[in-house]
């Protein structure tokens, strides 16, 4: 079988979780070559802009409506350019879901389904989402879409931080509605533990309002909120490495750097239990605590009570790395129809 490695669009806001990962995989997807001997093949390139893809040449995307434009149609229609330069392979990224409001979920529905079906092939992270598209008929007749799950690294040693030092609850990433900042602040009011809230993180372009909001409404319910604002890798790591509970609250889940994060940090995060939280537990077997999400006061209470249960076993396996990543996206891209 013939290798065939398309090169690799990387574009948009560098601190955003899809563009963060695209870089890594393409870096990681250039770093084979040269630890695998395969030097006399051409190398993927790392295609910064439209204005960068080559005719003809095959192109791999990690697609989102988010970072591709200011509206999905806009997003979908600049995918769609790209597409008619080049053959384009795609994983598809924050999936349309109910969460949306019926509005947006119309509008994201359509993009996602003009995404698909201009691409050669298409990447689901998990196959929950191979679902999320089917039950929104975005899927045409044909194979299902790969999936390849998101890749985590193992757990980083050290800095000697102590494990649950802080009486702190903490969520990872940008704060926007849904992610579940509100829910934990609220249970927290009614846990009465002492601890406080915290979003390693900041507002989502746009929801700065919801960030104040929130602040607002933890003050009224007598609960101490606050959000770091951007952390370097470093500092997030040392962050999480000392809070008591390590939590992922996300009401609408359907793929999660969060979680990956705090692995990377040595922890096993209390998530809601969900369709997609138990495909991941079982790929990686002791990574997280699941609880249903009526029930999340008594986990923080828990966890609160004994923030060792949120340490991960140090033999716990949280493969697949991005090592097994790059295996995977390397053999599906030579099984494709460019």
């Amino acid at each position: 079988m013939t290798m065939i490695v398309p090169d690799l669009f990387v574009s948009g806001p560098p601190e955003h979780g899809v563009v963060r990962y695209a870089r890594e995989l393409a870096h990681a997807v250039s770093e084979s070559f040269e630890t695998q001997d395969r030097l006399t093949e051409t190398p993927p390139r790392r295609v910064e802009s439209r204005d960068g893809v080559v005719r003809g040449r095959p192109l791999h995307v990690h697609f989102t409506d988010r970072i591709f434009g200011s509206s999905p149609d806009q997003a979908a229609a600049s995918f769609e350019a790209m597409a008619t330069i080049a053959p384009v392979s795609v994983t598809v990224h924050d999936i349309p879901q109910g969460s949306d409001g019926a509005a947006s979920l119309l509008r994201r529905r359509e993009c996602y389904r003009r995404v698909v079906s201009s691409a050669r092939g298409v990447v689901c992270n998990s196959f929950h989402e191979v679902s999320l598209l089917r039950e929104l008929g975005i899927l045409a007749p044909g194979p299902d879409p790969m999936v390849i799950p998101l890749a985590a690294s193992p757990p980083v040693p050290g800095p000697e931080v102590p494990f649950g030092h802080d009486p702190v609850v903490a969520l990872v990433g940008w704060v926007y509605p849904g992610k579940g900042h509100r829910e934990v602040v609220d249970s927290l009011a009614r846990v009465r533990g002492g601890a406080e809230v915290v979003a390693l993180g900041s507002a989502s372009e746009g929801h700065e309002s919801d960030l104040s909001v929130l602040a607002r409404h933890a003050e009224s319910l007598g609960v101490h909120f606050r959000a770091t604002g951007h952390l370097s890798d470093e500092e997030l790591r040392l962050w999480c490495r000392r809070v008591a509970v390590p939590i992922a609250a996300h009401q609408h889940i359907s793929a999660s750097a969060s979680i990956l994060t705090w692995l990377v940090a040595g922890r096993r995060p209390l998530v809601i239990d969900s369709r997609y939280t138990r495909e991941m537990l079982e790929l990686r077997p002791g990574t997280m605590t699941l609880f249903d999400a009526g029930r999340m006061d008594a986990a923080i209470s828990k966890a609160l009570a004994d923030p060792a249960s949120t340490v991960l076993d140090p033999d716990v396996d949280t493969a697949p790395t991005l090592t097994d990543t790059v295996g995977s996206y390397l053999r599906w891209w030579s099984t494709i129809p460019w």
